[in-house]
């Protein structure tokens, strides 16, 4: 889900509250968003206040989405040339989840036309290069189950940005136990 391509691009590593994110581009859009991980270290290999405004755009929106706000991502333009049909509308289907709801894998096939590829659709959300743009955390199974997230941190950290985006059934406290 997280893997950045291309070692060409170039690359901004950043601080969140949940710690260390990079995130990767072209001059058609943002290519890669890699999640808080151990594995950005060190200084960043491009000084962000040098990145595209679109670089310094996103980085603010990932920002905010860990720290509980409810940024529109969705104008942040993404390079997917790289990337299948399918998968492109998979993306495009997810990115109009609203902060704060779920949306089931099926009811993704669904929205693109694909009624009976709900199993195909988690393939093609394993496989996010941009992750929190493309909300991939905000799909969920049929019954509410926190399924198929492969960024660092796994199911702790979909948990997590549902929890900080206030999803009901995520992080409520229980009126009536």
């Amino acid at each position: 889900m997280t893997t950045i391509r291309a070692l060409t691009q170039p690359t901004v590593i950043f601080e969140t509250l949940l710690g260390r994110c990079a995130i990767r581009w072209s001059d058609a859009g943002i290519t890669g968003v890699r999640l808080p991980s151990t594995t950005s270290r060190g200084p960043s290999p491009v000084d962000p206040t040098a990145a595209p405004a679109i670089v310094q755009n996103a980085i603010e929106g990932i920002r905010a989405v860990l720290a509980g706000e409810s940024p529109d991502l969705r104008p942040i333009p993404l390079d997917d040339r790289a990337i299948d049909p399918f998968r492109r509308r998979v993306y495009a289907a997810t990115r109009e989840i609203r902060p704060g709801t779920t949306a089931t894998y099926g009811q993704i096939a669904r929205a693109i036309g694909e009624s009976g590829a709900a199993r195909d659709v988690g393939a093609a959300l394993a496989r996010n290069p941009v992750p929190i743009i493309v909300p991939c955390h905000r799909i969920v199974a049929v019954n509410g189950a926190l399924t198929g997230f492969s960024a660092p941190g796994g199911l702790a950290t979909k948990r997590r940005m549902l929890e900080l985006e206030g999803a009901p059934g995520y992080g409520q406290q229980v009126l009536f136990g």
